[in-house]
């Protein structure tokens, strides 16, 4: 309850400042906001250094930050209750929450500071800064400083539609910025009715925001109706949407805006050029749709207002084809990155990305979250990475070294490159990029060391590691000289950072004078301990008080002492003591504090130079920054590699379109370092044209689940350049993962989860292609069953037969099974459940063995693991008791349902003609009574006819299974 001590305390001024008429009359005017229509508001008062919420804010915080409503003040007439709610928070409270707000919560978030010419009862407030989720450009130091709390950048995005009635498709042009790197980067494409390359697009980006236009598709049913799936593809990816005016998606000046934008090799290119056209230089202006997003963008980040931003930016083309595409589904299904408003430590295992993040550096952990999201498809970049990870699993002792004592020393060197970049950065700063400069040498060393007998793996560490850095090295020698001849390193042990006092011949007369006061002082004190007989520094202490300056103290028992002697003038007492000084300690306490003063001054325009010289070397630290979050990955892949329970091997990865996936002992990642998990691996083998298209059954809680998703884990891996989970693995590229599992309900949206189902399943079928890998786990379970029968069927069948693509299908629907009787490359698999006979009185016991073998599964086990999660047993027995009365009342619906038509009239027809030949027989024999041989000739006879018809029977699976319930 400490946390908000010095809220109650700030309560009493909140109270008096606030519940003056003309504070509420100000609020109550103030445009109507609150945190549940996506804005958190905050007041901050400079003078005491706290801040407050009123009205819905002050409920919010006192429910999610205090979670107690004790802390909430009323101010004004009526009392509790009836007046305007007010909580007050410390500084690093506020910074906490509003951090929280807008990472976790996607909140808008506006903080307002006093009116300048009012007191301390300020009534007036103006809006000082704003931000969103994906632009923090104006809370970024507030908020985080030195460090960065960011796993992703916080990517905004702009979105221009063109949709053609004729071509039934839509152009997408689109602009995405990342401020905290200073780029910004466009895409054009075409995409269908459901925005399935866009979904792409945003997940490759993690976009947190999006700006759209409103009122362009107002008009038309066709264009609201676009605007509606935009806005649920938006949704659906967690992205916060902020629409803008439709004049606002103009290109009209953005050849004029970007120049002042670009850096200035850009900048100077476009001068020299001859041709009046900028897009001659700047190609992505020719795009079509794209820079009108980029021009709304521009306005809505404000970036041609801040100085420090001309001549900055970097701009680049986004190609959607260069990357594996993931869907929304697929990031929540495959468990891929931290699950949002969790800390790490709770999904430090549960997440492929908590997983593989050994990385010991900010920048490493930002680049691998990355990664997974835009895993490569092109084979010999793939192929790079994983020489690189084999490299480093092989030398164990090169990887230690480099993670342990030179990665791990590694600062942030983005975060230091942007303080740098807007003026804020100390010596501190200085300090950090200068012991980078000194790991340089012996980073180099150990990577020359890099024991490996290929010589094209060693290639790749002298292009990629090597052969850069000993060009940064080079060019950062003159940094470390610059450090060395100002700042005073021998200071740095007690967390100064200062000026050498010889660097400046001004500095250096201060630091003299400023020393021979600090002599006085000590003098002083010597004297006056020998005159009151009083033990220095136990008995008598000389104190910088912030009241007082420098003076001495003493206990109260010892103040006796001061008594009668007017050499003394007593200043104050405290707790502590009592405060006492000398006309000489003024005198030199004022001396003192005047050098001081000089010297700072001196020293300030000291370092305001040397901040400016190291600033100067921004472009190489931006660049060592990206070398060395690369290398970071890489040894964090292979530390997993080696140290997983069992070591992970390199996967043999083919060409897009090529192959077949082929798993041996393959093991989810995830599950198998959980604490008490042995985890049991199965073998994988999609062969094209022979089992491509795979149908699991079995039991819940028997493993389908854990592996299909596997499989979609391991191919991600493979194309991130990982190592993967496996004895053996054989993959192709492909071009994407589409994934439905586990839809839940979105009834705040307006979405059943039968709805969410069949809208993440129309996305796999409009936008997979025979290179994808699908994943369906439990298709049409959220309507009837033949419903949800029929379209699983359906499904199925149409991915199977039109798209080709690879497909693992688990489901409840044993039914769905007999699509291998129609289509060759459809195989049957099931999970493994053993199930002990009925003995002595005792119930069937169900025994899950987590083992996927070939064929199908020949019951349904719903019951068993319902006494495995221990129901009650009358309810167990009369679930059992049902289920026999709707298999018994069911079962020829079942069977119609099971099969076609086609195929029923036909077992009819071979059955008609079967009993009419026996017939026929009959009636051509003499009408007697038939002895008992007579009666075994008939048999007999009756035996040879329905041998004759076997295969027909056997070619019939309708027939084959009737005989089968026969029998």
């Amino acid at each position: 309850m400490q946390q908000y001590g010095k809220e109650r305390d700030a309560d009493q001024d909140a109270a008096e400042q606030a519940t003056d008429p003309g504070f509420i009359a100000f609020f109550g005017n103030l445009p109507k906001k609150s945190p549940e229509t996506g804005t958190l508001r905050l007041f901050y008062r400079p003078a005491e250094d706290y801040y407050q919420s009123y009205g819905p804010d002050a409920l919010f915080v006192a429910t999610h930050v205090f979670h107690t409503q004790t802390v909430i003040k009323y101010l004004g007439q009526g009392g509790r209750g009836a007046g305007l709610p007010c909580v007050s928070l410390k500084t690093s409270v506020a910074q906490t929450l509003l951090r929280d707000a807008l990472t976790s919560k996607q909140l808008r978030v506006e903080i307002w500071v006093p009116e300048s010419g009012q007191g301390k009862k300020c009534t007036k407030f103006r809006l000082d800064k704003e931000a969103s989720p994906g632009n923090l450009q104006a809370v970024e130091e507030l908020l985080f400083g030195r460090g960065s709390d960011l796993l992703t950048p916080p990517v905004v995005m702009a979105i221009k539609i063109v949709s053609s009635a004729a071509a039934k498709s839509k152009t997408l042009g689109v602009a995405f910025a990342d401020p905290t790197v200073r780029e910004l980067g466009v895409a054009d494409f075409v995409d269908n009715d459901l925005f399935s390359n866009l979904e792409s697009l945003i997940i490759q980006l993690s976009v947190k925001e999006a700006i759209i236009p409103t009122g362009t598709m107002s008009g038309t049913t066709d264009r609201d109706i676009d605007l509606n799936k935009l806005k649920a593809v938006l949704e659906r990816c967690e992205v916060m949407i902020t629409e803008r005016k439709p004049s606002e998606f103009s290109a009209k000046n953005i050849a004029d805006d970007i120049p002042r934008l670009l850096s200035a090799k850009a900048t100077d290119a476009l001068g020299a050029s001859t041709s009046a056209d900028p897009s001659a230089i700047i190609p992505q202006l020719s795009f079509p749709t794209a820079p009108a997003a980029l021009a709304a963008l521009i306005n809505y980040l404000g970036l041609l207002g801040d100085h420090a931003n001309h001549n900055a930016y970097s701009l680049r083309t986004h190609d959607l084809n260069q990357y594996m595409k993931l869907d929304a589904s697929a990031l929540r299904a495959l468990n891929l990155v931290e699950a949002q408003g969790n800390s790490g430590s709770t999904t430090r295992n549960t997440t492929l990305l908590g997983l593989l993040n050994k990385c010991k550096t900010a920048q490493g952990t930002r680049l691998l979250s990355t990664w997974l999201k835009q895993p490569l498809v092109n084979l010999h970049e793939i192929q790079k990475r994983q020489n690189l990870v084999e490299t480093f699993v092989d030398d164990s002792n090169s990887r230690r070294t480099l993670q342990d004592e030179y990665m791990k020393m590694m600062p942030d060197l983005h975060r230091l490159s942007k303080r740098f970049q807007k003026g804020v950065a100390s010596l501190e700063d200085v300090i950090r990029v200068y012991q980078v400069v000194l790991l340089l040498p012996g980073m180099i060393q150990a990577l020359e060391g890099v024991q490996t007998e290929n010589e094209e793996y060693s290639a790749l560490i002298e292009d990629l590691y090597l052969g850069v850095l000993r060009g940064f090295n080079e060019n950062l020698e003159k940094y470390s000289d610059m450090v060395e001849q100002t700042i005073d390193l021998e200071e740095l042990d007690r967390h100064n950072y200062v000026i050498k006092p010889e660097y400046d011949e001004n500095l250096g007369a201060l630091a003299e004078k400023l020393n021979e006061t600090r002599d006085g002082l000590d003098k002083e004190h010597k004297a006056a301990g020998r005159d009151l007989a009083l033990e220095l520094d136990k008995k008598l202490h000389l104190e910088n008080n912030q009241t007082y300056g420098y003076c001495f103290r003493v206990t109260k028992n010892d103040a006796k002492s001061l008594e009668g002697n007017k050499k003394y003038t007593e200043l104050g007492m405290v707790k502590s003591g009592v405060y006492f000084t000398t006309k000489a300690l003024r005198s030199l306490a004022e001396d003192h504090k005047d050098c001081t003063e000089k010297y700072e001054k001196a020293q300030r325009n000291l370092v305001r130079e040397v901040v400016n010289i190291a600033s100067t070397y921004t472009p190489v630290l931006e660049s060592l920054d990206n070398v060395v979050a690369h290398l970071d990955v890489i040894l964090s892949f292979a530390h997993v590699s080696v140290n997983a329970p069992e070591p992970y091997i390199k996967p043999k990865v083919t060409q897009r379109g090529t192959g077949d996936l082929v798993l041996r002992d393959a093991r989810h990642p995830c599950l198998e370092v959980q604490d008490d998990v042995s985890f049991i691996p199965n073998d994988v083998e999609l062969v094209k044209d022979k089992s491509e298209f795979q149908i699991i059954t079995g039991p819940n809680m028997g493993g389908k689940s854990t592996y299909i998703r596997q499989v979609g884990v391991i191919a991600l891996m493979a194309q991130t350049g990982c190592f993967v989970p496996c004895s053996e693995a054989r993959l192709p590229v492909f071009d994407s993962v589409l994934c439905r599992v586990g839809a839940g309900d979105s009834q705040l949206k307006g979405v059943s989860t039968f709805m969410a189902e069949m809208l993440e399943t129309a996305t796999i079928l409009r936008s997979a292609t025979k290179d994808s890998l699908i994943i369906i786990d439990e298709l049409g379970r959220g309507t009837s069953t033949y419903d949800g029968f029929g379209l699983a069927w359906a499904i199925s069948e149409h991915i199977a037969s039109e798209i080709h693509a690879f497909c693992l299908f688990a489901t409840h629907f044993h039914e769905l099974t007999a699509l291998d009787q129609q289509l060759p490359h459809v195989k049957n698999l099931h999970v493994v459940a053993h199930v002990e006979d009925a003995q002595n009185g005792i119930e069937q016991q169900i025994t899950l063995l987590y083992k996927v073998e070939p064929g199908i599964s020949d019951q349904s086990f719903g019951i068993h693991v319902a006494q495995l999660a221990n129901f009650p047993e009358n309810v167990v027995k009369l679930a059992r008791r049902k289920a026999d009365e709707l298999e018994d009342f069911g079962g020829e619906k079942r069977m119609e349902a099971e099969f076609p038509p086609e195929i029923t009239n036909e077992g009819i027809k071979i059955v008609d003609e079967l009993l009419s030949a026996w017939v026929q027989q009959a009636q051509d024999g003499e009408d007697v009574v038939m002895a008992d041989d007579s009666a075994q000739a008939e048999l007999e006879e009756l035996k040879r006819r329905v041998a004759q018809f076997q295969p027909r029977i056997e070619s019939n699976p309708w027939l084959v299974s009737v005989l089968g319930s026969l029998s």
